[in-house]
């Protein structure tokens, strides 16, 4: 069998990099070894119910450009619904509210930020003074601050445990999937510039309408129009190679020659998928072992009646860190989603104490609701959800293209864990897979989306730098 490009899995990387050669009128096949698309941002049927349940609610903020342009590319970008209010859970009061105000960058939180009652006047400002620093540090801060974890810099910030817990926690825990002891600096410092300071639709939060699996179901006809297509259920076994190129991937059903190969798995795989002697002479995949995972866990309940109208909540200090009401479903039940982040301690957890504990942490924050015990738990744990972020691991992430000299010259890497300057999410894997269709056809830059432009006032406060 043979094809121009082989995209070896088909998740969020290894779907962009193959639609965007598609849009270039280069036939590609990509090979899942799942039944479905996705990787890891996607849906399942649920075998205890026939649902159709996401394995995790995956979120696009106005800033993930390259998601968004990916969304509009697979023509579902109308299946998104944004949400410009955030609740922050504040018993026994009513959840704060954050809002995206009428105010320009990077004023435009400002106000609801100021009506945030769970934080004390002095707290508030403590927080305000750090993003103000965080702003004047530039862009540039993030090459200096690899090798330390968030948590050192909070502190240098003036950031106690109360600021940490009730606002620096929350955000980013759930955009990096790590707790700031944890993450890099660098990671965290992208997260609070590009997503909250630089423009006002920056932190806008989209939701699938529907199943994210069902986001991907244009994917198929585009590839096929192109002449490439999709096969799922097949397992590639390794890369043979001459030394200088990728010459055939092998599979559980045969081997596909190739002129190119884009290896859209995570790292641990493709080190297996590659052995020694391929490792060896690329320099890029040396280093594959040293890149740990972070888990997620989603807990789908389902209850007998509605007890609550808000679309979202953030529950600072708490283990589960968002809420988010999916609604009643077709069965007639009350449908909530809830996440876990960086979910280590979860993971030996049975279902049934997974959900006493999301009861607990869901009663306590909404203490005025008539919250009945939930007719149906489905816990899903990912155990390696994402890459883990930590101090350091910058400078081990490969790059999608090969070097200039020397490696194999048309293997290109793809996967929020390569080097895309941003933290394990669905934008960083986009961009990655952009990036390696991008080194396919040849072109010298990476055909990525420009980010959201930096408003005046921010650039002008030093975050152009």
């Amino acid at each position: 069998m043979s094809a121009t490009t082989v995209v070896v899995g088909g998740g969020i990387a290894g779907l962009a990099a193959a639609i965007r050669l598609a849009d270039a009128g280069r036939p590609a096949v990509v090979l899942e070894t799942r039944p479905r698309l996705g990787g890891r941002a996607t849906s399942f049927e649920d075998p205890r119910s026939g649902r159709l349940l996401d394995n995790c609610q995956h979120v696009v903020l106005g800033c993930c450009t390259n998601l968004l342009d990916f969304y509009e590319r697979l023509g579902v970008l109308d299946e998104i619904e944004w949400h410009r209010r955030f609740f922050w859970a504040n018993p026994p009061h009513p959840p704060d509210r954050l809002a995206i105000g009428s105010l320009p960058a990077p004023l435009h939180l400002a106000i609801d930020f100021l009506r945030q009652r769970r934080l004390s006047w002095p707290e508030r400002g403590r927080i305000a003074r750090a993003l103000r620093r965080i702003m004047a540090m530039g862009r540039s801060a993030r090459l200096r601050e690899t090798d330390r974890p968030f948590a050192a810099l909070l502190a240098e910030l003036g950031q106690g445990s109360r600021e940490i817990e009730q606002f620096w926690s929350p955000i980013v825990v759930s955009a990096c999937n790590l707790d700031v002891g944890d993450v890099a600096s660098s990671v965290a410092l992208q997260v609070v510039q590009e997503g909250f300071l630089a423009h006002p639709f920056a932190a806008a939060m989209g939701l699938a309408k529907g199943s994210l699996l069902s986001l991907y179901d244009p994917a198929e006809r585009i590839l096929r129009d192109a002449g490439g297509e999709i096969r799922t259920g097949v397992s590639v076994k390794s890369l043979a190679h001459d030394g200088d190129r990728i010459r055939r991937v092998i599979t559980d059903e045969g081997a596909f020659e190739c002129s190119a190969v884009v290896a859209a798995v995570p790292p641990d795989r493709l080190a297996k998928l590659c052995g020694a002697s391929l490792r060896e002479v690329d320099s890029r995949l040396a280093r594959l072992e040293e890149i740990g995972f972070s888990p997620i866990l989603g807990v789908h309940l389902f209850f007998e009646r509605p007890f609550t109208e808000l679309p979202h909540l953030v529950l600072p200090g708490r283990a589960t860190q968002w809420i988010f009401v999916k609604g009643v479903d077709e069965t007639g039940r009350f449908h909530v989603h809830a996440v876990v982040s960086a979910a280590f301690e979860w993971m030996p957890l049975t279902e049934a104490a997974i959900a006493e504990r999301v009861m607990e942490d869901l009663r306590w924050a909404l203490p005025g609701a008539a919250i009945e015990d939930p007719v149906e738990v489905r816990a899903v744990k990912e155990k390696r959800a994402t890459f883990a972020a930590g101090p350091g691991v910058d400078r081990i992430r490969p790059a999608a293209r090969p070097p200039a000299t020397g490696g194999i010259r048309n293997l290109h890497l793809a996967g929020d864990w390569c080097r895309t300057g941003w933290p394990a999410t669905m934008e960083g894997a986009v961009r990655s897979g952009y990036a390696a269709a991008a080194a396919v056809l040849g072109r010298t830059g990476d055909d990525l989306v420009g980010d959201l432009p930096t408003a005046r006032l921010p650039a002008l406060l030093g975050l152009a730098k």
